[in-house]
């Protein structure tokens, strides 16, 4: 009888690791989801300042050489911190999901 138990118990604690581990997984996958939509929205803002750009240049002829490296500028500080800080932010999510799972 207590043979049985211990196998019981064992399979219990074993179905409790398999779930937790199963939940790890989906939020894994959901993080990498929103992820995918935030870079996808991102790329879209990417998207939208540059046709600013074309547009402000356009308008601007005076000024033609400052407002093109400002533009330039900002357009590159958009990309990079977009790019970098959910790239960051991914892996530290990943992390702290992979330390649960452990």
């Amino acid at each position: 009888m207590d043979h049985a138990q211990v196998i019981k118990k064992e399979r219990e604690d074993w179905e409790r690791m398999y779930h937790k581990t199963l939940k790890g997984l989906e939020a894994m996958i959901d993080v990498q989801r929103v992820m995918k939509n935030i870079k996808k929205l991102a790329e879209e803002a990417d998207t939208t300042v540059a046709e600013m750009e074309g547009t402000i240049l356009t308008a601007s002829i005076n000024n033609h050489t400052t407002n093109a490296m400002n533009i330039t500028q900002m357009t590159k500080d958009l990309h990079y911190l977009i790019q970098s800080d959910m790239d960051d932010r991914v892996f530290q999510i990943q992390r702290r999901l992979a330390d649960e799972l452990n």
